[in-house]
């Protein structure tokens, strides 16, 4: 199966969602994570990640007569390179989007439905901006964006930290506005 297609599962893609920050966790424990799921299919999509070398095994136990492996997430392998992502269809980015959509949904679900969840507390955000920007002004954007991102993806947990969900999203709304009557772009 091509990496993107692995990916492009709500299952697989909250189960690499769990796996993050250098966690080592047992098939069970995922489980207790994704309360939501079944156990037969958190176990069926860690054996597909496994398989294709998102999750690797790091160690192994034996539990009351079976093997209980520690999967940790290979973060290098978790990823559609770009190349993939430009080759993608217009189909192809609207079935990855509702996956994204859809993952995110359940996540925030679990959630709302652990106890204790105070989503002000949490500093939880849903807020939608729309804002106008040039081609340099959204690549600029895009660059801060991406280096505060970067910067925090290497955290690994600790007893101040808890993980979050972070999931922006970019897209055009509208055409461009056209030239006003009587104007032309310089050069021309």
């Amino acid at each position: 199966m091509d990496r993107s297609e692995l990916l492009v599962h709500p299952v697989r893609l909250r189960i690499v969602h769990a796996m993050s920050g250098g966690r080592t966790l047992t098939t069970a424990q995922l489980c207790a994570r994704l309360p939501d799921v079944s156990k037969a299919s958190v176990y069926r999509h860690v054996g597909l990640l496994a398989d294709a070398g998102v999750l690797e095994v790091e160690g192994e136990q034996r539990v009351r007569g079976a093997v209980e492996r520690r999967y940790r997430l290979r973060r290098e392998r978790a990823v559609i390179d770009a190349e993939r992502a430009a080759s993608a269809t217009p189909e192809d980015h609207r079935r990855i989007f509702a996956v994204a959509m859809t993952t995110l949904i359940a996540e925030f679900n679990a959630y709302l439905e652990r106890g204790g969840a105070d989503p002000v507390a949490d500093a939880v955000g849903y807020r939608q901006h729309a804002i106008w920007l040039s081609p340099g002004e959204r690549d600029e954007l895009i660059d801060g964006l991406r280096r505060a991102i970067v910067a925090q993806l290497g955290n690994a947990p600790g007893p101040e930290r808890r993980p979050y969900l972070l999931s922006p999203i970019l897209f055009p709304i509208e055409e461009p506005p056209a030239e006003p009557p009587g104007e032309s772009a310089p050069g021309k």
